[in-house]
């Protein structure tokens, strides 16, 4: 009787946390994304607005092409080793920023309320 209790209560546990992931990782995109680099916010924009564009973001040398397509963002080609910024594809989760460790680039969905990012909330 015990373990079956604590078997039904493992379950639980898990459904729930199952549940939550879903519903952080699935949260509604925002518009508004910020771009920074080294820490600095370089540039924010606004993608229900911003036409489709590719640009440069340049750190001590090294570039990452930014690409801005239908209302999405991402990066699209890196001068770094390992490329994950390039596979992560698509930014669609508050929750889960670009990142480029070795450029110091993070591309991130924008709080209209304040500064405080996603997971920090």
């Amino acid at each position: 009787m015990k373990y079956k209790i604590l078997i039904l209560i493992c379950v639980c546990l898990t459904l729930a946390g199952a549940a939550g992931s879903l519903l952080v990782l699935n949260a509604p995109a925002k518009q508004r994304v910020n771009i920074l680099s080294n820490g600095k916010i370089v540039r924010t924009l606004d993608l229900s607005e911003q036409k489709d564009v590719v640009f440069d973001v340049n750190y001590s040398g090294r570039t990452n092409t930014v690409e801005v397509k239908n209302g999405r963002i991402r990066v699209r080609e890196a001068q770094c080793p390992d490329h994950t910024c390039v596979k992560s594809g698509w930014l669609s989760s508050s929750a889960m920023p670009i990142v480029c460790l070795p450029n110091h680039l993070v591309i991130e969905f924008a709080d209209a309320e304040s500064e405080v990012d996603a997971i920090a909330r």
